[in-house]
């Protein structure tokens, strides 16, 4: 017990989440050459040099420069075991970086210094506050011309609505742009090309435009005076409690891209980041030093190594020790499984684990036992931590395979990508395969994969439908009639449901069979 509690210390876990081209991918990379995780950063945009992102193993994804999957990276640093989740910028992939948020204890929240807070950044950050996740925010670009600062810690807190606390404070902005004043620590952190960690101590505020004399202009160095003594007067008390409630945000200024700030970033998050939490389950809360086995998958995702047509179920440990080849039961259907070939992740390369604690992801050869969701426990009397957040699709294709003897092919690949969670499949009564999406460019990574990983090329007929609804009562499916504007289907596990091409024609649904109740997904419909 005593161990479990002292590797649970160690870990923290958690997602980066942004607007896409915030600089993400570039934070996730200095972060693991700061682990020693890696050797080189690929930078994301330099297309020309064959470097590519090592977070963003997926070939489509070189190609267009945008994370479209979740990756997980592993690494120490100080004695701490981080885990990273990388999620996907993109908002037609939200569905799986909301899954991925499920799985974190803390989040890291990017803010573009020119662009502020955006319209991806506050879907995704309504999640974390409504579940009440730590939010830790690095105003990512100082050495290009943005927002003031004043002005971004407004926009925080108005359009968030959560406190903002700034450790460090930026020297000027863009060209004029010096470094930054760690507030908690008393120093100053200098800024220069050559990515090299220079500090002065200073004993006060007072102290500052001595030390600034020569190195920033005068206007600078009186801005920067005024306005902190404004925060420490008029700001938010720093309160570790409303962090860790999900209600104070401390704000960290830096350079992702020449790695300025990324260093006293993780070495502040490391102390103020919670460890790996107690979860509320259908048995009570269950807590991370709890001698019995326990975590939940979040994510499958198929042929990760192509050459060996794999498919990996990732488990975020909640409780106990997970070892190699222990014996869980499955709590979905209470038979028992033998957790063999666990591994952990680095981007595209993974290497076997013999053990992991809670806070780690776990990599789980899948032969087709799991689901996105489901619980594993090391105890025959199982319980499950709740069912993930599924999203009614908003786009609709017909599909098949344009190669009638690829068939076969074609029904494995998209059974195993809706099992990942990336689609959901529909069928008609004329055995028809619809494909429904969150997001448009969902439809591109599916067309994609089915090629590159099983060979398939694809005949797509869009559909003008918009919104899927589940029967609650399956007989009531057996009465509806055929129309213009809905269509019944069965989803994969044959529960009846209905397309509509807009809200209208659901009014007009619903107006016409009040008696038949409709449901937003399948979480908890029988099937």
């Amino acid at each position: 017990m005593g161990h479990i509690k002292e590797e649970t210390a160690r870990r923290r876990t958690f997602a980066i989440i942004s607007h896409p081209d915030a600089g993400k991918t570039t934070l996730t990379e200095k972060l693991l050459l700061l682990g020693g995780a890696i050797r080189t950063a690929g930078a994301v945009k330099s297309r020309k040099s064959e470097k590519f992102a090592t977070s963003d193993w997926m070939e489509l994804e070189k190609q267009r420069g945008i994370s479209v999957t979740s990756s997980v990276m592993q690494f120490t640093y100080n004695d701490f075991k981080i885990n990273i989740l990388d999620t996907p910028g993109h908002q037609d992939f939200s569905e799986d970086t909301y899954r991925t948020l499920m799985a974190v204890d803390s989040v890291v929240m990017i803010i573009d210094v020119a662009k502020g807070v955006e319209p991806q950044t506050i879907k995704l950050f309504k999640v974390c506050r409504d579940r009440g996740i730590p939010i830790f925010t690095f105003i990512n670009k100082l050495d290009r011309q943005g927002k003031e600062p004043l002005e971004l810690f407004e926009e925080i807190e108005d359009v968030l609505g959560i406190e903002s606390f700034p450790i460090n404070y930026p020297i000027g902005m863009g060209q004029s742009f010096r470094g930054v004043y760690d507030r908690f620590q008393k120093k100053i952190e200098w800024y220069n090309e050559n990515k090299e960690r220079q500090t002065l101590d200073i004993e006060s505020i007072d102290h500052l435009s001595e030390a600034l004399k020569g190195v920033a202009d005068q206007s600078t160095i009186a801005q920067l005076e005024e306005e902190l003594l404004l925060i420490e007067e008029a700001g938010n008390e720093f309160d570790i409690e409303a962090v860790k409630a999900g209600k104070q945000t401390p704000v960290f200024f830096g350079s992702a891209v020449s790695s300025f700030g990324v260093p006293s970033f993780l070495e502040h998050y490391l102390q103020m980041a919670p460890t790996p939490q107690p979860r509320e389950s259908s048995a009570g809360v269950i807590g991370p030093d709890q001698a019995a086995f326990s975590g939940f998958v979040f994510k499958i995702q198929a042929n990760m190594n192509p050459a060996h047509r794999d498919r990996i179920a990732f488990l975020r440990v909640c409780s106990g020790k997970f070892e190699k080849g222990m014996t869980v039961w499955l709590d979905r259907t209470g038979k028992s499984l033998k957790l063999a070939q666990p591994q952990q992740f680095f981007a595209d390369s993974r290497e076997m684990i013999d053990e992991a604690y809670p806070g780690d992801i776990v990599g789980l050869y899948d032969p087709g036992f799991y689901q996105i969701g489901d619980t594993v426990c090391s105890v025959k009397d199982t319980f499950n931590y709740g069912e993930l957040p599924q999203f009614p699709p908003e786009h609709f294709a017909k599909v098949r395979a344009k190669n009638a003897m690829k068939q076969k092919h074609f029904l494995k690949g998209i059974n195993q990508l809706a099992q990942e969670g990336a689609i959901q499949i529909y069928r008609t009564p004329y055995e028809e395969t619809i494909l429904g999406v969150v997001g448009q460019l969902q439809f591109d990574v599916f067309v994609y994969r089915m090629k590159a990983e099983y060979g398939v090329d694809l005949d797509m007929q869009m559909m003008p439908h918009q919104l899927a609804k589940w029967i609650v009562d399956k007989d009531a499916a057996n009465h509806l009639q055929r129309s213009s504007n809905h269509l019944v289907v069965s989803d994969r596990d044959e529960r009846p449901v209905i397309i509509f091409e807009n809200e209208f024609a659901l009014r007009w649904f619903n107006q016409k069979h009040p008696d038949v109740k409709l449901a937003d997904s399948s979480w908890g419909l029988t099937s």
